[in-house]
């Protein structure tokens, strides 16, 4: 599947996969997380104009004036004390299990060892199937208090502000 950098004009389609993809949370018992609005347009903006939001789209139709592919999902990352951090990724259910998630996560960890980052960290809660087990798949190890760094610390303080330490949570790194 076609991965490239997000477009402006695409951003709502992300904030629909976003609420697509949170419906499963209502499944294991986090329904306020599957009705947590996805980010604004604005914040998904400032990910798109620093060139730090990928999608995965459908390859385009065949035949002359065939657009570039709707998104199916979607990876943005923040630049942390010098690691890049994966803030959301997500994939329509539809879509689900079919390794699209891994491969933005590669194309992340790509561009990231092209730059010299040391590594990938993000944030996720631990006993959901398609969270934490699954980034340890991917290659990512779970971090205890010591390892956690300024940064870490501080979207951990800034997720617990917003209610998500309810359930079980966690910092991940993935050294490149």
């Amino acid at each position: 599947m076609p991965l490239r950098a997000a477009r402006t004009d695409e951003l709502t389609a992300l904030q629909d996969i976003e609420r697509a993809a949170g419906i499963c949370f209502r499944d294991v018992g986090m329904a306020e997380i599957a009705d947590d609005e996805p980010l604004t347009l604005g914040e998904l903006g400032r990910y798109q104009r620093a060139g730090l939001a990928w999608v995965a789209v459908d390859a385009p139709g065949p035949g002359p004036g065939a657009g570039p592919g709707d998104p199916v999902a979607y990876l943005i990352a923040d630049r942390v004390d010098g690691n890049l951090h994966v803030e959301q990724v997500s994939v329509r259910p539809d879509r689900a299990r079919r390794g699209i998630g891994r491969s933005l996560l590669e194309h992340l960890a790509g561009l990231a060892a092209h730059e010299g980052v040391p590594a990938l960290t993000l944030t996720t809660f631990t006993e959901v199937p398609w969270n934490a087990p699954y980034y340890a798949r991917c290659g990512f190890r779970l971090l205890d208090d010591g390892g956690l760094t300024p940064g870490l610390r501080a979207i951990r303080a800034r997720e617990s502000e917003h209610g998500l330490d309810r359930w079980p949570r966690a910092c991940m790194r993935r050294d490149l």
